[in-house]
C-alpha cells in the first residue's frame, strides 16, 4: 500500500512539474532602469518553448497583461521588457492564441522613388539608396534621417502622397498657367514639410550621412554607393531587418571588396543595429563610422573610451533640430572618435564640412557590429544636451546588455 501511495505522489509531483508555465526571467545588471527594451530569445530557448506549445502560446508581464512578441527570421524570439534598476523582471510563458499586434518596426522596397528602401519605427524613420538612384549619377552616399512626431507608421502614407501619379498630372498642368497654385500643390503633398507627423529635411549627399560605415586607405574614407541587392527579412511588428549588398569596392590595390550589411531597428528605440562584413579583403583594414557636419560646428561629443559619438545638426527656424550618434560595443575598441574636416576643395565638392568619426579596425572573416540613428527636437530631444545624454546612456545599455534565461 505504500508503496502504490509512494508511485502516486511521484506520478502527481511529474505532473505538476510537467504543467508548470515557462517562465523568463530578465536581468538588468546596470543602476539605472530599462523600459521597454527589446530582447532576445536564442533559438534553442524558441525551440524549448514551442516543444511545449507549439505556436500557440501568449508571454505575460507579473500582472497577466499579453506582452507583444516577434519570431524573427533567424528563429530568435523577441519582446519589449521593461526592469528596475540591478534588478530581474519574471515573465511567464502560457499557452494561447496570441493575439493580432499592431506592427510599430517596418520598411519597404519603393522602386516608385528610385530604389528607395526606408523604414522605421515608433520614434524615427530611416532611408538608403538604390542601384536606380546611383543610375541617375546622384551622389548619395549616406543614410538619410527623417523626423516623425507620432508613434504609428507614417512613411508609406509619405511616399504615397508625395508620388501619386494624379497628384504629379496635375501639378505638371498647374505649372503651365497657375505657378504659385502648382507649388502650393507640390508643398501640401511634399515629405519635405512638416504637414502633423515630421518630415524629410535632412542632407545626405556624398557624405557618410546619419551613420554610416566605410573602409579607409591612408586615412582617406572609401565611400560606399547606393546598395546592389536587398532582401528584407523581418517587417515587423517589432523588428524591421534587412538584408544589403553592395557592388565592389577597390580598397587599396583590391578592386572586388564585397560589402554586406544586415540592418536592424527594434520597437522602441532610436537606434538600428548594423552587422558588417567585407568579402575578400585579405587585411585588418580601419573602419569609420560617420555623421555628416553640415556647417562649422562643435555641438557634438566624440568619446573613444564611452564608445559613442553624438552631433547636432545646424537649428531649422520652422523644423527644429536633427540629431545623429553611433555607438561602437567596446568588444571591438574603438581606437579614435573625433571631428575630422574637410580641405576647402572637398567642402565645395561634398556641400558639407567634414565628418565626426568613430574609427576602429576590421578584420577579415569577422563581423563588424555598431549602432547608428537619430533625434529630433521636436519629438523627445528638446536640446542636444537631451541628446547627448541619451547616446551616453544607449552606449552604457549595449555595453551591459540584459541577460535572460528561461526555465
Amino acid at each position: 500500500m505504500k508503496k502504490i501511495l509512494g508511485l502516486f505522489f511521484l506520478a502527481a509531483a511529474f505532473a505538476c512539474t510537467e504543467s508548470k508555465n515557462v517562465e523568463i526571467t530578465v536581468n538588468n545588471p546596470l543602476e539605472m532602469n530599462r523600459e521597454n527594451e527589446v530582447v532576445e530569445l536564442s533559438p534553442d530557448a524558441l525551440s524549448s518553448i514551442q516543444a511545449k506549445y507549439g505556436d500557440q502560446f501568449l508571454i505575460t508581464d507579473a500582472k497577466g497583461t499579453e506582452i507583444a512578441y516577434q519570431l524573427t527570421y533567424d528563429n530568435k524570439l523577441i519582446f519589449p521588457v521593461s526592469v528596475g534598476a540591478k534588478s530581474s523582471t519574471v515573465y511567464t510563458v502560457v499557452s494561447g492564441t496570441p493575439k493580432a499586434y499592431s506592427t510599430i518596426s517596418c520598411g519597404k522596397f519603393y522602386p516608385e522613388r528610385v530604389d528607395d528602401i526606408a523604414w522605421e519605427n515608433d520614434r524615427v524613420a530611416f532611408r538608403t539608396y538604390g542601384p536606380a538612384l546611383q543610375a541617375t549619377g546622384e551622389r548619395a552616399f549616406g543614410y538619410d534621417i527623417w523626423t516623425k512626431s507620432v508613434s504609428h507608421p507614417v512613411v508609406e502614407a509619405r511616399y504615397h502622397k508625395e508620388l501619386n501619379p494624379e497628384t504629379r498630372a496635375k501639378i505638371a498642368e498647374l505649372r503651365k498657367t497657375d505657378p504659385k497654385a502648382a507649388r502650393e500643390l507640390a508643398n501640401s503633398v511634399s515629405y519635405h514639410f512638416d504637414h502633423g507627423d515630421g518630415l524629410d529635411y535632412y542632407s545626405v549627399g556624398p557624405t557618410l550621412g546619419g551613420g554610416t560605415s566605410a573602409l579607409m586607405t591612408d586615412d582617406s574614407i572609401v565611400y560606399p554607393y547606393c546598395y546592389k541587392t536587398y532582401e528584407i527579412l523581418d517587417n515587423g511588428p517589432l523588428r524591421f531587418t534587412v538584408k544589403l549588398v553592395y557592388n565592389p569596392l577597390t580598397v587599396k590595390e583590391n578592386d572586388n571588396v564585397i560589402e554586406t550589411r544586415l540592418l536592424s531597428l527594434d520597437a522602441g528605440t532610436q537606434l538600428n543595429k548594423v552587422v558588417l562584413n567585407y568579402e575578400n579583403l585579405t587585411e585588418t583594414t580601419p573602419i569609420a563610422t560617420g555623421i555628416v557636419i553640415h556647417e562649422p560646428s562643435d555641438v557634438y561629443q566624440a568619446d573613444a573610451t564611452k564608445g559613442y559619438i553624438a552631433y547636432a545638426d545646424p537649428i531649422h527656424p520652422e523644423n527644429g533640430q536633427i540629431y545623429a550618434g553611433a555607438v561602437v560595443p567596446q568588444i571591438q575598441t574603438l581606437k579614435e572618435a573625433k571631428a575630422v574636416y574637410f580641405s576647402e576643395e572637398e567642402k565645395k565638392d561634398r556641400k558639407a564640412n567634414g565628418h565626426v568619426l568613430a574609427i576602429s579596425d576590421y578584420t577579415p572573416g569577422n563581423a563588424y557590429t555598431y549602432y547608428f540613428g537619430g533625434g529630433w527636437s521636436k519629438w523627445g530631444f528638446a536640446t542636444p544636451e537631451d541628446w547627448f545624454v541619451y547616446m551616453q546612456t544607449a552606449a552604457e545599455k549595449i555595453n551591459n546588455p540584459l541577460t535572460v534565461t528561461i526555465q
